[in-house]
This record gives C-alpha cells, structure tokens and sequence, in this order.
C-alpha cells in the first residue's frame, strides 16, 4: 500500500471519528449549552478574584497555560483511542497532520482573536463595573449575525431575529439602573465593547473549524496559541505573573477548568449542531446567572426589574430556538 492511499485512508478514518463525534441530538446540544451559559458565568467573578493579586493579562496568561496542559492531556487519551480504531494494515501517521496543516490558518487567526477578546475584557473589569463589562460583552450576536450574513452567507428568519431583539432588550434592561457613562469607566465599557466584537469573530471560526477539527483540537490549539499570545505581553506589562497564595490559585485553576476547558469546550461542541446566532444569543443570558451568584455569594439585591429583564431574555431564547431555518447555512458538506 503507498504512502498516498495511507494518507487518504487515514483522512477518511478521521473524518469518520469526527463525524460520530458530531451526531449529538438537538435536546443535547442544547443542554451542552446551558451547561456551559452556567460555566462562562462564572468567568467574571473568577476574574475579579484573581485581579486581587495579578494583573488582567496575568490572569489571563495563566487561565490559557492551565488550559492548554488539560486540552494536551484529554487530546493524548483521545489519540490513543484514535489509533486503536485504526485499521491494523493502516502505516501509523498523526491523525490530525492532514487536518490542522491545511487550515493553520484558520487555527491562527482563531487563537488570537480569542485571546484579544479575553484580554480586553479582562482588562474592561478592572476599569467598569462587572454589570457593565459583562452587558457590553454579551452584545457579541449583533456582530455574529451581521459577519455571519456578510462573510458567511448564514441566513435567519424573521423569528430568530425576534428572539435575538428581545433578549437584547432584556440584556439592556438588567443593567440599566447601574449603566454609566462616565469618563472614568468609559474605556472600560469600550474594551468590554471590543471585546464582543472579536468574541464573534472566533465564534465564526470555530463553526468554520468545527467541520474538519473535533473540539477539543480546536480548544488545544486555541489554549496553546493564546498562552504564547500572551506570554510576552505579560513579561511587558506584569511585575507579577503568577499568583502568591491559595486563593490566588484556586481562582486562576477555577477560571481556567471550569470556564475555559468546560466552559468553552461545550460551546465549541454545540457550534456542531447549533447555529453562531443561536449559541451566542443563547449566552445572552450570562448577565443574568452571574447576577444572581453575585446576589447568593455577596448578598447583593436584585430589583424587580433584575428580574423581569430575565424573563424577557428567557422568552428571547424561546424564540431564537433552533428550527430548520435557524440552523441553516449555505455549506459545502464534508
């Protein structure tokens, strides 16, 4: 058998995996998701812990090295699975060199519009309120429905553009009572901005991705091109780059296992089966979990209208639910 036909059965086992990998049921793709809205909620809180002793772009340093060692450990256990389904006349080559050459990319472009986005809103707490930080950030499906229309050539329908209205609303109204404008936090609200913007670009990706690479080569990579992003900035920037006491380090491993590694794998796993639009309108709703771990860890007190604002996001999801149109978009199957 010639080194070409091993590659080309090589490539076709992979897809194979990635394939049965990929066939999750709706119901399920769902749950993933709001398992991981439940995860990334907790991001904001675990940051503000860590700032107490590092700087953001430390935090953030060490959120993507502690990430990246999890991704290797899971991808190692995953490739000797790989290589036990391979067929024993196959010649053993890298399962994923085929895939990961051909969109590097694809994979570049991913790592650090990631770790820009993560960067500016790390950086965004330290200058506005969580409420508005977290607000500003979770505007990201305006900018993932307007590239995913203009790049992509994804189309909506009227309802999904409905729900996506209302849950915006409601996003805006949880935090209105506490919204400012003023010069001490206007760049913070303006990172925090910016910080959406470039979150929707790498949601975009990672669809894009998600049909050649599984999700967690996909998260590697982005773990490990983000840590090195990162490692010079923190050495410019930081006097400090790791934390001194325990609880410095429970928060940066905390941010890092459950929102980066649980957090963001399940969203990239539900990227399979759900729309950009929908997933992101679907995190539309961290504000409102994170208001209210704010309120039972600190004791703060949510209004009335807190609480109506999450109903109108609720009823926003309802109604951005993945449906025959939501999900589609104009792709070339595999």
């Amino acid at each position: 058998m010639t080194h070409t036909e091993n590659l080309s059965n090589e490539v076709k086992l992979e897809k194979t995996v990635i394939k049965e990998e990929r066939q999750l049921p709706i119901t399920a793709a769902i749950l993933s998701l709001f398992i991981a809205l439940f995860a990334l909620s907790l991001a904001a809180i675990f940051i503000r812990l860590s700032e107490v002793e590092l700087g953001s772009n430390a935090t953030i340093f060490n959120r993507m090295w502690i990430a990246t060692i999890c991704f290797g450990v899971w991808n190692s256990f995953k490739q000797i699975q790989f290589h036990r389904l391979k067929d024993s006349n196959i010649t053993a080559v890298d399962s994923h060199n085929s895939s990961w050459q051909q969109n590097l990319g694809l994979i570049l472009l991913m790592g650090i519009v990631s770790s820009i986005s993560v960067i500016l809103w790390a950086w965004s707490l330290t200058q506005t309120s969580v409420a508005n930080s977290t607000l500003l950030r979770n505007l990201t499906p305006v900018f993932t429905t307007l590239f995913g229309w203009l790049f992509l050539k994804q189309s909506f329908d009227i309802t999904f553009l409905i729900g996506m209205a209302i849950a915006l609303v409601g996003v805006i109204t949880i935090s209105i009572t506490d919204f400012s404008y003023s010069i001490n936090n206007i760049t913070g609200d303006v990172a925090a901005l910016f910080a959406a913007v470039f979150y929707s670009i790498y949601i975009l990706i990672v669809k894009q991705l998600r049909a050649r690479l599984s999700s967690s080569t996909i998260l590697l990579w982005r773990c490990f091109i983000g840590t090195v992003f990162t490692l010079p900035i923190v050495f410019l920037t930081e006097q400090q780059v790791f934390p001194h006491s325990y609880s410095g380090w429970l928060a940066v491993i905390s941010l890092s296992l459950v929102c980066q590694v649980l957090g963001q794998g399940l969203v990239a796993q539900s990227l399979n089966q759900l729309s950009p639009g929908f997933v992101a309108t679907t995190l539309l709703f961290e504000p409102a979990i994170t208001a209210i771990i704010a309120w039972v860890i600190f004791s703060e007190q949510l209004s009335l209208l807190n609480w109506l604002a999450f109903c109108v996001i609720l009823i926003g999801i309802y109604l951005a639910k993945p449906n025959q149109t939501t999900v589609k978009t104009n792709e070339v199957n595999d």
